[in-house]
């Protein structure tokens, strides 16, 4: 009778705490998602309202997560955060997509994370002529960390005379600038020079190439970068190579000028030997931060070369493009060689003697009996 007893109040306590848990677990999500745009070149301003129940939870912590991409990506980039708006990068020549969630936990929800169900938004901006009209193979480069470089080429459909133009902004700016420093080909601009970007390192830069056309539109590309992952730096400098006792090679260097921070630097070194008619490839050594390697040559060969290049490091970016490199060849002689030179001499000398003899006794056999030879003039 008393198992009875301890098993239904056992039974009592458990379904109290559930239905006291579940009491709490159910949370509503935010209200009013919504995406503007403030014309800032593909920045655009998320926002939300809290759920309305949001103030009964005094003994909880709400939190939101926010996802937002462009219509066709794979993955969402995702943000946990307890503010309200947001104002992020989309590429706005695709449908830019928003979603976001409560998240509740606390004593309120026994410390178990509840969440709520997403609400949704979408945001597209009219699209204005075909795809084909929008400029090609935009590419571009911030070289030393000091100026981006950015090219492009005319596209498909765009008609002789076309004027291009390129916006720019970035968190700091009040509003979007044109760039004042084109590249041109036969009139047309291809290209734009941007300066003084420090303050751009490590956010989000937009930009716009628009075209436009007597009578024709022109559709508009939209791009955001990443100055740290498009950074190229100079080729190495100062390099000096010599050889030890032991036949190794002794490399260093010094980092690239321009503003490229030191320690974002690594560098590869490769080496080439030549063995007469077989000229080797080039093999890398090594990849390292380091501004010195000292290399084992492999064989006995007369020529090497050696080369370094560098780029930015994983420490401070995603990804980089290599510098151009810096090579340095000279000529090493063999152990074989260095003996051939001093048997050359010894040879010399020898030879030169048995000539003299041979000459001297030919001379004898030709001059007469008895006469004397008058100095040791040739015959």
């Amino acid at each position: 009778m008393a198992l009875r007893q301890l098993c239904a109040l056992s039974a009592a306590l458990v379904w109290g705490c559930v239905a006291s848990s579940s009491y709490h677990t159910a949370v509503a999500p935010p209200r009013d998602l919504q995406i503007t745009d403030p014309g800032l070149l593909g920045s655009l301003d998320i926002e939300w309202k809290p759920p309305p129940s949001v103030q009964t939870f005094n003994e909880c912590t709400v939190k939101y997560r926010f996802e937002y991409r462009n219509a066709g990506d794979r993955d969402w980039k995702v943000i946990f955060t307890r503010k309200l708006k947001f104002r992020v990068g989309f590429d706005l020549s695709r449908t830019a997509e928003a979603k976001v969630q409560t998240l509740l936990e606390g004593r309120c929800t026994n410390d178990v994370e509840v969440q709520s169900d997403w609400i949704y938004a979408t945001f597209q901006v009219p699209l204005q002529g075909k795809l084909e009209s929008e400029v090609q193979n935009f590419h571009c480069i911030y070289h030393d960390w000091e100026y981006l470089e950015c090219t492009w080429q005319p596209g498909l459909l765009a008609p002789r005379g076309v004027h291009y133009g390129l916006y720019y902004w970035y968190e700091g700016l009040d509003h979007a600038a044109q760039c004042d420093d084109y590249i041109q080909d036969h009139g047309i601009n291809i290209g734009c020079m941007l300066q003084n970007l420090s303050q751009a390192e490590y956010k989000d830069l937009s930009i716009c190439v628009n075209g436009s056309a007597a009578a024709t539109l022109l559709r508009p590309l939209y791009v955001t970068l990443r100055l740290h992952n498009l950074a190229k730096p100079s080729p190495p400098k100062q390099m000096v190579v010599s050889m030890s006792a032991s036949e190794e090679l002794h490399v260093a260097w010094s980092p690239p000028g321009g503003e490229t921070p030191p320690q974002c630097l690594e560098y590869e070194v490769q080496l080439a030997e030549d063995e007469g008619e077989a000229k080797a490839a080039w093999a890398s050594v090594s990849t390292q931060m380091e501004t010195a390697l000292t290399i084992s040559r492999a064989n006995q060969s007369r020529i090497s070369c050696v080369r370094v290049r560098g780029r930015t490091n994983i420490f401070c970016a995603d990804q980089g493009f290599w510098s151009e490199w810096t090579q340095e060849c000279f000529s090493v002689s063999r152990k074989e060689d260095k003996q051939l030179f001093i048997l050359i001499p010894v040879i010399l000398s020898l030879s030169s003697s048995l000539i003299i003899c041979i000459l001297i006794g030919q001379c004898k056999k030709r001059s007469p009996a008895g006469k004397p030879l008058h100095g040791s003039v040739g015959c």
